[in-house]
């Protein structure tokens, strides 16, 4: 089963990790998922923003 990643440096979805690590973010399970990883980033960090401003 193919794993997909996304290049922050390139912007591209890679098949496989064809990248140095500190460059992407992955694994993801679908094309797709992985073109929307920056949009998935931003959601988890607001999402464990407020769940730290919810435990002050």
């Amino acid at each position: 089963m193919a794993e997909y990643w996304y290049n922050h440096k390139t912007g591209e979805v890679e098949e496989g990790p064809q990248s140095l690590g500190s460059d992407r973010d992955g694994p993801f399970a679908t094309r797709e998922e992985a073109a929307r990883a920056p949009q998935i980033a931003q959601e988890r960090a607001r999402a464990w923003a407020e769940e730290d401003a919810a435990d002050r």
